[in-house]
């Protein structure tokens, strides 16, 4: 689906539905991005501040920073175009963090938090080696640059096909202010723009069914009984066959389990948010209640998609010939809302996109200078580690806008391919060494290897063979349960030097805990 956002070039506007009032709230959100960065930069002396704020960051500002994270401006426009174009089936995958949430609150963010990380690759090396510290540091930082590029572009693509605005110049703005108020205020500067961004996300997304109820005359029973009448508000299939290709329930469920695992796991992103919590118990309040947040979220963002085709189902002459539904919240946004508060909420889009980039490059950061800088250049000071980590925010969001620009000059379908398999390879891989390290006490780094080489190589298949036996959602299953049983297994047969133990597995927290 989301691919489609590729060929939007070729759709061509009369004319920009954008006003000047629009383009000035626009600029003005930025600018107040950029001030709050210099803002925080004077508090950023050290590399604890630059990454982790002294660990000072509240758990509800933590909690809209991991949402803000999570959902993207293609979620944003994905979700309720998906609700627009079909029904409410795959709001069971957003629902999965349910699920995720007890297995990091009890098993892995205790861990995390008393080894006192600040990368949560450090961890790797704890527990499997050095070698795999840099596997997870290198997987994680390629993974987050191809994310970059294409979170920069396919908002960039429909905001520049709904407003006028150049292609080249949406992704340039957004990747240069990224940069500037990533570089300026660390973390800090990143956890409180996205609290704003959020609050502006929901905010738009409320207004935006506001404004659709209002030209409806409020009238949610007529609209009730068109939704329901087209089948819009469908979520669990259990009909046809039960297989691991159909489109029944429980496929969607245990796809979306393992798709919200993969991040709370294994990806610096999310748990660099609950690292810069002042407590574990502030850090366990950050995942309940983004659990929590998720729910009434996607009911809102499905609920959009369905009031959108409410609209539009009596305005048909509203949407152009070759509409590509991908881009109704932006096209809605821009011809529907009042001037200026359309301008309000497409910079909501923009910061969205900012959100997410803005995560990746400052998490990046903190994974280069803490898994591999620091044990390149031991004997370097303070100083100069914040002046690295500045270096490589910068470095990132460079590379991360370049990858937006070269995408949009390939081929879009195997680019976006490309995309899903590293999302599959580097990140389901990953997510499976962490759990061979937190649950098992047999698991050794030879065997973690063999698994992680079978994890990728059924992923491939998986991806090239013509009729897949799998149902897409469950790539990331396949990968994670792939590399935990052949991992383990590999490292039952295989001899290995043991190692100490202690703090490192869920069952062995406690020797820690009486030892220190």
């Amino acid at each position: 689906m989301v691919n489609e956002f590729l060929i939007l070039g070729a759709i061509e506007l009369e004319e920009s539905p954008f006003h000047l009032l629009d383009y000035f709230v626009v600029l003005a959100y930025l600018a107040i991005l950029v001030r709050m960065g210099f803002y925080f930069a004077k508090r950023n002396t050290r590399t604890d501040d630059y990454f982790l704020a002294g660990r000072r960051i509240p758990w509800w500002a933590a909690t809209l920073s991991v949402f803000s994270t999570q959902l993207s401006a293609v979620t944003f426009m994905a979700i309720p175009a998906k609700a627009f174009g079909a029904d409410w089936a795959t709001i069971l995958i957003n629902l999965g963090i349910i699920l995720v949430a007890p297995l990091t609150v009890f098993f892995f963010l205790p861990i995390y938090r008393r080894k006192h990380v600040t990368s949560i690759y450090e961890y790797l090396e704890m527990r499997f080696g050095y070698g795999m510290r840099v596997y997870g540091s290198i997987s994680f930082t390629v993974l987050q640059i191809a994310k970059m590029g294409v979170f920069l572009l396919l908002p960039s693509l429909a905001l520049a096909t709904v407003t006028g605005l150049n292609l080249y110049l949406c992704i340039g703005v957004m990747g240069l202010l990224c940069t500037v108020y990533t570089v300026m205020g660390g973390i800090e500067a990143v956890v409180w723009t996205d609290v704003m961004q959020s609050i502006v996300l929901v905010g738009g997304g409320v207004l935006c069914i506001g404004t659709i109820f209002a030209a409806e005359e409020y009238n949610f029973s007529a609209m009730w009984d068109l939704a329901d009448s087209n089948d819009k508000f469908h979520i669990f299939t259990t009909e046809g066959t039960w297989g691991l290709k159909s489109d029944v329930f429980w496929v969607w469920i245990v796809g979306g389990f393992f798709i919200q695992l993969v991040p709370f796991i294994s990806d610096q992103v999310p748990m660099q948010r609950l690292l810069s919590t002042p407590t574990e118990k502030s850090a366990t309040l950050v995942v309940w209640s983004h659990a929590l947040i998720v729910v009434p979220a996607s009911l809102l963002f499905f609920g959009l998609g369905t009031a959108l085709f409410v609209f539009y189902h009596s305005r048909p002459e509203l949407l152009t010939e070759g509409f590509q539904n991908d881009i109704i919240v932006p096209w809605f946004i821009a011809r529907e809302l009042p001037m200026g508060l359309s301008g309000l909420v497409i910079a909501g889009l923009f910061a969205a996109t900012m959100s997410t980039v803005d995560s990746g490059m400052h998490s990046i950061s903190t994974s280069l200078v803490k898994d591999i800088y620091e044990k390149l250049r031991s004997n370097t000071d303070d100083i100069t580690r914040l002046k690295m980590a500045r270096f490589f925010t910068i470095a990132a969001g460079v590379l991360g806008t370049l990858s937006a620009v070269l995408i949009s000059k390939q081929d879009a379908k195997s680019l976006w391919d490309l995309l899903l398999l590293l999302m599959a390879l580097f990140g389901s891989t990953l997510a499976g060494v962490f759990l061979l390290g937190v649950f098992t006490k047999r698991a050794h780094s030879l065997g973690v290897i063999i698994g992680i080489v079978s994890s990728g190589g059924t992923l491939i298949i998986i991806k090239n063979v013509e009729n897949s036996p799998f149902h897409g959602v469950l790539t990331a299953a396949a990968g994670v349960i792939t590399c935990v049983v052949v991992g383990y297994i590999a490292s039952l047969l295989l001899p290995s030097t043991s190692r100490p133990l202690g703090g490192l597995t869920w069952n062995t927290l406690g020797e820690e805990e009486a030892s220190s």
